[in-house]
């Protein structure tokens, strides 16, 4: 599967995107997100794909952000256009269906980073630089920065990163919570790779449950979140999955999920 500016291949239920653009640093241009959300679309769909790696081509840059060329322009309202499209591409990203690995191989910075905070989980290579730059450029964050970065890290942390536009390294994001893993660049795509296994040794609908009991709660009271985590236990709980995850635990054996 390959579009103008991403590149996308499957193996062994495993679905590797790579953000095409090494000659801009993997800028996110116009193009860029019509292309990513036309994958996604795809591979949410796709049942023989599990777990999505997304990375950037090359050594210097996941994304370092977006297309400053293709911002000279906006208005108030072509401005406010372009970050409700980032917007609605993104949410779609984080709520596929299926997790979603951020490898960050260098520059992850304005939507770059964003991008990276629309995935579910984020390994950094220990070259990797993040940050929020925007306030340089008399802007915030347009593409959910201001949202999920505090959700993530906390409001004060958030906002000293937005308020001082602060590059930091890998090492610093793990510290504060941004990214869960730090690993050398050369060993990067290996690690996402191991996690992605991990995942898909578990039962493929208790996988999906999880991500629509954590994202559908995230929101809501805890009293009603509760309640869709209890919605989801029962539905699963009447599933041929489970009966074979009880029965191989109980039989000490490598359960054979079916996906029912």
């Amino acid at each position: 599967m390959i579009s103008e500016t991403l590149l996308c291949e499957i193996k062994d239920q495993i679905a590797t995107v790579t953000i095409n653009r090494p000659q801009v640093l993997n800028a996110l241009s116009i193009q860029v997100f019509t292309d990513l959300e036309h994958v996604f679309t795809q591979l949410a769909k796709d049942p023989d794909v599990r777990v999505i790696l997304l990375t950037g081509a090359g050594e210097k840059a996941f994304a370092a952000g977006a297309d400053i060329k293709e911002l000279v322009e906006t208005t108030r309202i072509t401005g406010q256009s372009l970050s409700r499209r980032g917007h609605r591409i993104f949410r779609q990203i984080e709520t596929c269906g299926k997790p979603v690995l951020a490898l960050i191989n260098g520059f992850a910075l304005g939507g770059g980073c964003e991008l990276a905070l629309a995935c579910t989980l984020r390994i950094a290579a220990d070259s990797a630089k993040l940050g929020q730059p925007e306030a340089r450029l008399g802007l915030i964050p347009g593409y959910g920065g201001t949202q999920r970065l505090p959700r993530l890290i906390g409001q004060s942390a958030a906002l000293k990163l937005l308020l001082t536009g602060e590059r930091i390294d890998a090492a610093e994001a793990l510290r504060l919570g941004l990214v869960d893993e730090v690993v050398p660049l050369a060993e990067l795509y290996l690690r996402g790779q191991q996690l992605a296994s991990s995942i898909l040794a578990m039962a493929p609908l208790a996988v999906a449950g999880c991500l629509e009991a954590v994202y559908k709660g995230a929101d809501r009271d805890l009293d009603s979140a509760l309640g869709i985590e209890s919605r989801i236990f029962g539905r699963l709980s009447a599933t041929a999955d489970k009966a074979e995850g009880i029965r191989a635990f109980l039989e000490k054996h490598t359960p054979i999920w079916t996906g029912k």
